[in-house]
C-alpha cells in the first residue's frame, strides 16, 4: 500500500512551526538540531513568540485517589472517589504492563526527548492524507501533560482549552512536556502516566484498572491482560471491554502484534494470545454510602468528617480531600454489632411502613460508635421506602429533626436528684391524674418563672411509692413531683453535658419550641438515637461522658497517620451518682420491671454461662408517636427507637399503624424493647458478664441495701456492722429473747432499708420468766416469738417495692 500524498505547502507549513519550536527550545532529536533560520513564515514566528511566553516549569501535582473507609477490623465499608484511582509506584507495576503501554503508545519513549519528531511527522502525514486524526503523534510525556491539564480544568473554558485541536494547545503541551523531561526521569514520567491514565468504566490508573477488570493487583498483570489495558488508553469508552468486548479484543490484538513487531514478545506467542478470550473478572467499586455495607454509619462518618476543620478550612476543601485524597479512614464500627443492629431494625420495621426504626450503639468510656441502623434504606426510590435522610444522628450532623424520647428523659431527673442528695427512699403519692402549677418548678437563675398549669396523667401505675418503684414502673406523676424538688435547670444542663443537642431552651419569642420546660422529664424534646445512646453510655461509664465519634484515625495515601481521634471524655456526674442510677435502672430489667426479659432470655456470657448484668429505661410519648428502649451494660449502650412517620418523615401516631405486618400497642417495653433485644443477643459472644459497680451506701442516700443480720451479737459489734453497711444506729428498747442478756435481739426495720436511714437495735433481756402452768394446759418452754437472729418486725416504707439485687 502506497504512502498517502500530502501537498507540499502543508508539509512546509508544519515543518516551519516545528523548526521554530525546536529553535526556541533547543530540542535535539536523533542527533540533529533543527535550524531556526530559513524556514520560518509568520505562523512559525507566532509560534516561537507563544513558546517564549510559556512558563519554563510544569508539575503534575497530586493525582486524585480513592479513599477507603474501613470498619474496626480493617475490612472495607466503602470507597469515596471523584476518580477511582489507587496510586502505585513503578516498582509495583508489572513489567509486562510497562512494555505493553510503551510499545503501543510511544515505542521510542526512552530514546527521544519531549518531542518525537519521527512519530509526529508520521502522524502528520497520515492525518493530513485522511483529512482527520487517524494516528496520534504525541509522546507519553505530552499525553501526561494533556491529562494533567484536563484533570485540573475547573471551568468550561479551561476544559475547552485543554482539548481544542489547535497549534496553541499543542505548543503549550510541548513546552510543558519539555519542562517535565528536564525535571524528571523517564521512569518517573511513565509511572505518573500509568497512574493518571483513564482505562474506562470508571477506572483511573493502572491499579484500579487491574482490580476492576481482572481482580488482580497491577504487579500481577500478565501479557494478555497488559495488552488489553494498554489498548484501552487510546479510546477508553469505545474499547470498554464490559460494553464492547469484540472491539476490546480487536484492539488488544493490535497491541499484541505491535509488541511482536518490536520483538517484545515472539510472534508465535502473540498469535496464541490473540486466539484467547479477554478473561475478565469484573469487580465493581463502591463509591459513596448508598451501596456500602453500612449506609447510615457511612453517612454519619462522612458528615462527621466534613465538620472537622482540621481536614480543611471549608466544607468544600474537606470534601475534596475525602473524595480525592486517597485516605484510609479507620472507623469504630464493629461488623458483628452492625450486622445484628441492621437485621433487627429491618425485621421489626419494614422499609415501606408508616414508621421509622432506628438503632444506635455506643461504647461506654470511649465514645466509639459501634453501629448505626435504620429501617428505611438509603436511596431515592420512595416506593421502596428509600430516603437520604439519616434519622439515627443529630440534626446538627445530619438532616433529620429527631423524635421525642418520652420517659427515657426521667433518667436525667433521677441522676440530678441523687446528686442533690434526695434519698431514693423518698416517697410521693403518685395519683393517676394531677395538675401542677408550673411556677412550682424552679427555672434557671434569671430565666424567669414558668407560668400556667401542667396536667399530668399516668399510663402505668399509681399510688404511694419510692424512687425505685416510680422509676421501674415509669410513673409520670411521681417524676413530676421529683422534678419539683430538683428544679428544671439542673436536669436540663446535665442532659446537655451528656451529649444532647439542647440548643433552644426558651423557644422563640413566644416560647414556642422551648426545651427547658417542666415537661422536660417526660421527654418532649426531639433527639436522635445516637444522642441517647451516648447519654446512657455515660451511666455505663460511671458518670464519664465520652463524645460519640465514628473514626479512630486517618492515614494518607502513603500509609502515614495524619489524624487521630482520641476519646474526648469528661466526668459530668459523681461516680457514686452513676452507680446509683445503674442500681435503680437495672430494676427495669429485673422481675417487676418493664424491660424484664422483653419476651426473651436474659443476655448471657456465652463463655461462662453467667447472666450479663444490664440496665434500661423505657420511653413512650403520651401521644404515641414514638417509643424507645434504652438498654446498656458497662460495655455497650444501645438506643432502640420506633417512631410513627409518613413518607416525608413527618411524625404520626403509632396507634392503628401496621408495622412489620402487625399492629402494636405503642409502648417502649413491648415494641422497641424486642428490637433492642434482637440486636443484643447476636453479639453476646463479644460481651462479658461485667457487673455494674455497687453503689457506696455512704455516698448515696436512700440506697436500698440489705440490713445485716446481727442477732445475738454485742451492741458494739452490731453497731459497727450496721454503720459499715451505711446505716445510722439507735437503741430501740428491750425484749425477751433466747439471746444472751444485753446482746441484740433484732433490728427494726429488718430485711432492706435505705442507706443513711436509722436502724433501731432491740436488745435481749434474757428468756421470758417461766409462769406456773395449769394442769394439762401448759405446753412448757419459752415464748420465742421474738427470739432468734432478728426476725422481720417492720417493713420498708412503700411496701418493699425495691428491685431484687
Amino acid at each position: 500500500m502506497s504512502e498517502p500524498v500530502v501537498p507540499a505547502s502543508k508539509v512546509l507549513k508544519h515543518l516551519a512551526v516545528m523548526c521554530a519550536v525546536a529553535a526556541v527550545l533547543g530540542v535535539v532529536v536523533a542527533g540533529l538540531a533543527i535550524p531556526f533560520a530559513g524556514l520560518l513564515g509568520m505562523g512559525a514566528k507566532d509560534a516561537a513568540k507563544t513558546m517564549n511566553k510559556l512558563p519554563a516549569d510544569f508539575e503534575v501535582g497530586n493525582l486524585a485517589q480513592t479513599t477507603k473507609i474501613l470498619d474496626a477490623k480493617g475490612d472495607v465499608i466503602t470507597t469515596l472517589y471523584d476518580q477511582n484511582r489507587v496510586y502505585r509506584p513503578l516498582s509495583q507495576i508489572s513489567r509486562k504492563m510497562t512494555s505493553a503501554i510503551v510499545s503501543i503508545e510511544d515505542y521510542r519513549f526512552y530514546q527521544h526527548g519531549a518531542l518525537d519528531v519521527k512519530g509526529t511527522m508520521r502522524a502528520f502525514v497520515t492525518n493530513e492524507a485522511n483529512n482527520g486524526t487517524v494516528q496520534g503523534g504525541s509522546s507519553i510525556t505530552q499525553q501526561l501533560v494533556k491529562m494533567t491539564l484536563l484533570y485540573n480544568a475547573k471551568t468550561k473554558a479551561q476544559q475547552e482549552a485543554a482539548t481544542d485541536d489547535s497549534y496553541a494547545r499543542k505548543l503549550r503541551e510541548l513546552r510543558y512536556a519539555v519542562a517535565l523531561e528536564q525535571a524528571h526521569t523517564k521512569d518517573w514520567i511513565l509511572e505518573h502516566y500509568l497512574n493518571a491514565a483513564y482505562f474506562g468504566d470508571g477506572a483511573y490508573g493502572i491499579q484500579s484498572a487491574a482490580k476492576h477488570y481482572f481482580g488482580v493487583n497491577a504487579d500481577q498483570l500478565n501479557w494478555k491482560q497488559s495488552a488489553t489495558l494498554a489498548g484501552l488508553v487510546k479510546n477508553p469508552t469505545g474499547y470498554d471491554p464490559t460494553n464492547y468486548p469484540d472491539a476490546a479484543i480487536t484492539r488488544r490484538n493490535v497491541v499484541l502484534d505491535r509488541m511482536a513487531q518490536l520483538h517484545v514478545i515472539p510472534q508465535a506467542q502473540a498469535e496464541k494470545l490473540k486466539k484467547q478470550k479477554l478473561g475478565l473478572h469484573v469487580t465493581s467499586s463502591r463509591n459513596g454510602c448508598v451501596n456500602s455495607s453500612a449506609p447510615w454509619f457511612c453517612d454519619y462518618t462522612v458528615n462527621y468528617l466534613l465538620q472537622d476543620k482540621a481536614l480543611g478550612d471549608t466544607v468544600e476543601a474537606r470534601k475534596k480531600l475525602l473524595y480525592s485524597g486517597g485516605l484510609t479512614i479507620q472507623t469504630t464500627m464493629k461488623p458483628a454489632f452492625q450486622k445484628a443492629a441492621s437485621t433487627s431494625v429491618k425485621n421489626h420495621v419494614w422499609a415501606t411502613d408508616q414508621a421509622i426504626g432506628g438503632l444506635a450503639e455506643v461504647e461506654p468510656g470511649t465514645g466509639n460508635v459501634l453501629a448505626l441502623a435504620q429501617s428505611r434504606p438509603m436511596g431515592a426510590n420512595a416506593k421502596k421506602g428509600e430516603t437520604y435522610i439519616d434519622y439515627t444522628i443529630p440534626k446538627e450532623i445530619g438532616n433529620a429533626p429527631g423524635f421525642q424520647a418520652g420517659s427515657t428523659f426521667k433518667a436525667f431527673v433521677l441522676a440530678t436528684a441523687i446528686t442533690q442528695g434526695i434519698p431514693l427512699t423518698t416517697t410521693f403519692d403518685a395519683k393517676p391524674h394531677m395538675v401542677f402549677p408550673q411556677s412550682s418548678f424552679a427555672n434557671c437563675p434569671g430565666a424567669g418563672n414558668f407560668v400556667g398549669t401542667w396536667p399530668v396523667g399516668n399510663s402505668t401505675s399509681s399510688g404511694v411509692m419510692n424512687v425505685y418503684r416510680g422509676t421501674r414502673e415509669s410513673v409520670n406523676t411521681f417524676y413530676a413531683q421529683l422534678e419539683q424538688k430538683t428544679g428544671v435547670c439542673a436536669p436540663f444542663n446535665l442532659a446537655k453535658s451528656m451529649g444532647l443537642y439542647l440548643t433552644n431552651p426558651t423557644g422563640d419569642a413566644h416560647g414556642n419550641g422551648a426545651e427547658r420546660v417542666p415537661s422536660f422529664t417526660l421527654g418532649v424534646v426531639n433527639v436522635s438515637p445516637l444522642e441517647m445512646a451516648g447519654a446512657y453510655a455515660t451511666f455505663g461509664a460511671r458518670g464519664k461522658f465520652c463524645e460519640p465519634h465514628p473514626v479512630s484515625k486517618i492515614l494518607d495515601s502513603a500509609g502515614h497517620v495524619v489524624r487521630t481521634y482520641a476519646k474526648k471524655c469528661s466526668q459530668v456526674m459523681p461516680q457514686a451518682t452513676a452507680d446509683a442510677v445503674n442500681d435503680v435502672l437495672r430494676g427495669v430489667q429485673e422481675p417487676g420491671g418493664f424491660g424484664y426479659d422483653l419476651g426473651h432470655t436474659n443476655l448471657t456470657d456465652t463463655k461462662t454461662g453467667q447472666v450479663i448484668p444490664s440496665a434500661g429505661k423505657t420511653g413512650t410519648t403520651q401521644d404515641g408517636k414514638s417509643v424507645w428502649f434504652m438498654g446498656y451494660t458497662p460495655q455497650v449502650a444501645t438506643a432502640a427507637m420506633i417512631a410513627g412517620a409518613n413518607e416525608a418523615g413527618t411524625p404520626i401516631g403509632l396507634g392503628g399503624v401496621e408495622v412489620a405486618g402487625a399492629y402494636h400497642s405503642p409502648s417502649g417495653s413491648g415494641f422497641a424493647g424486642p428490637m433492642w433485644a434482637d440486636a443484643m443477643h447476636p453479639v453476646e459472644d463479644y460481651l462479658k458478664a461485667i457487673n455494674f459497680t455497687k453503689p457506696d451506701p455512704h455516698d448515696i442516700k436512700g440506697l436500698l441495701i440489705d440490713i445485716p443480720s446481727v442477732g445475738c451479737e454485742s451492741v458494739s459489734a452490731a453497731t459497727a456492722k450496721l454503720e459499715q453497711a451505711g446505716f445510722k444506729v439507735s437503741r430501740g428498747g428491750t425484749d425477751w429473747s433466747s439471746c444472751p442478756v444485753g446482746t441484740v435481739d433484732y433490728t427494726s426495720p429488718s430485711g432492706q432499708a435505705g442507706s443513711g436511714s436509722t436502724i433501731a437495735l432491740v436488745t435481749s433481756k434474757g428468756p421470758a420468766p417461766t409462769k406456773p402452768s395449769k394442769p394439762k394446759k401448759s405446753k412448757g418452754g419459752n415464748n420465742s416469738g421474738n427470739g432468734g437472729n432478728g426476725g422481720s418486725h417492720d417493713h420498708l416504707p412503700g411496701g418493699g417495692h425495691g428491685p431484687h439485687h
